[in-house]
């Protein structure tokens, strides 16, 4: 059996003072190698572990005959964003995780055969019947993206709104460039727009405009998919000092203001101790960020173990090659500051318990503590939705239900709200765990039921 291809990285000691891709993508010798590995089974489980279901062995197939096109043509019929999900996407939960060579080896690359197509095809667009219906929707993110493209398909006026200055949502602000290079994002967004999928940004939903006012200028049908930007701190005494940032606000002055650089409008120092709070990508992502931006010593801090870290095996990888330091079976109890900014923090040191309700064991004290210096200190712990366009559609007497939480309640077969023809997904109304195919795979039900209702 042939050995998986792995793709070039860069030197670990190199990158720390960079912010280009680690990754390189698979040669076209190491393609050639790795599409033999497959075994093109009849009942494909890889397909099975993909939200939006990507015809695997189809795509795999064309590139064993040297069919470069017809493997970008396949991946395209249900993934506008290859380049995107084929390095941000967790495969080993998913297509990966459910390879049949994966039971007694290494399953075969399909994210690293997915990313090379991606970046060596482009999509082309198709040929648009009009249909004189008009479709807004709130969030430029991929459920927004894979939204607007089975959309304007159908022949609809597509009009996407977004809050920010640039689009893209959490893959322009949250996943930093040498993850995601900008170059084939904006390449996927071009995309859209030579589809005539129409982009206003600069536009907060809820604010600058309401969704009574996008009803009262004609719009057939609304999926909000703004995403859920409002974080979750630590709610322990100190988390207000300076120097405390959320992963939101960290990733964001770096990805889009560029904070870090030298002459910006808007500062961001660091100093040389951070302390990351999380284990996820997120967390990883700051973690990773710090180091490109200065920092001398960084740290995560995680109140489990290695084995319950969610953030995908690579990130931790890559994350521990550039130096960044595990605290395990940590948390956080309280900051303390010196002339207002942050000075040091107190740990509780955890152990595993019984399983808690979502299966993994509980993190329960041991009754020590820590004291720790840090200059800066971003907390990871997730994110919830910015209840901004409830509020606002609230005061105009449209009540869209949302759960306790404040996430929006939807339909599961058609991500349909409690308002007719408004639908929501992505972040905004999860379903399942929070990454890129997942919020695609939303954007697309939500663009089929749509689609079925305007007919």
């Amino acid at each position: 059996m042939l050995e998986r291809q792995r793709p070039h990285e860069q030197d670990k000691i190199k990158r720390r003072s960079n912010f280009e891709a680690v990754e390189e993508n698979l040669t076209k010798e190491q393609v050639k190698l790795e599409v033999q590995r497959c075994l093109n089974c009849k009942n494909a489980k890889c397909i099975q572990g993909c939200p939006v279901n990507i015809n695997i062995p189809g795509f795999i197939a064309a590139l064993k005959d040297d069919n470069l096109e017809l493997a970008g043509e396949i991946i395209r019929r249900t993934n506008l964003l290859p380049s995107v999900c084929g390095r941000v996407c967790p495969q080993e939960r998913q297509c990966e995780g459910n390879c049949v060579l994966g039971i007694k080896g290494k399953p075969v690359a399909i994210g690293a055969l997915e990313r090379y197509v991606g970046d060596n095809t482009r999509a082309k667009a198709p040929e648009i019947k009009l249909s004189g219906k008009k479709i807004a929707i709130v969030g430029s993110g991929c459920a927004g993206i894979a939204a607007a493209a089975d959309l304007k398909k159908e022949g609809h006026e597509v009009v996407v709104f977004e809050a920010l200055h640039k689009l893209g949502g959490v893959l322009r602000y949250g996943i930093p460039p040498f993850r995601l290079p900008r170059n084939f994002l904006d390449r996927e967004i071009n995309a859209l727009k030579e589809m005539d999928v129409k982009f206003k940004t600069n536009v907060i939903v809820g604010k600058s405009i309401t969704l009574k006012q996008l009803e009262e200028d004609g719009f057939d049908a609304i999926f909000i998919c703004s995403g859920a930007g409002l974080p979750k701190m630590l709610g322990i005494k100190g988390e207000n000092l300076n120097g405390v940032y959320s992963a939101n606000e960290f990733l964001t002055r770096v990805n889009l203001m560029q904070a870090h650089e030298k002459h910006t409008p808007t500062p961001l120092k660091i100093g040389d101790k951070v302390a990351v709070i999380g284990g996820g990508n997120v967390a990883m992502d700051s973690a990773r960020t710090a180091v490109r931006v200065g920092a001398k010593e960084v740290y995560i801090v995680y109140r489990r173990t290695e084995a319950e870290l969610p953030a995908r095996i690579e990130e931790i990888r890559h994350a521990k090659e550039e130096g960044v330091i595990f605290k395990l079976l940590h948390a956080p109890v309280e900051i303390f500051g010196q002339d207002g900014h942050v000075k040091s923090m107190k740990l509780e040191v955890m152990k595993l318990g019984e399983p808690d309700e979502s299966g993994r064991r509980k993190p329960v004290s041991t009754g020590k503590f820590v004291d720790m210096d840090f200059d800066t200190i971003i907390v990871a712990l997730g994110t919830s939705p910015n209840p901004i366009i409830q509020k606002s559609a609230q005061a105009e007497g449209i009540e869209i239900k949302t759960d306790k939480r404040g996430y929006i309640v939807i339909e599961e077969d058609t991500n349909k709200t409690s308002i007719a023809k408004i639908y929501a997904g992505g972040d905004v109304a999860p379903a399942g765990e929070s990454n890129a195919i997942n919020a695609m795979g939303a954007g697309k039900k939500a663009a089929k039921a749509i689609n079925e209702m305007l007919k």
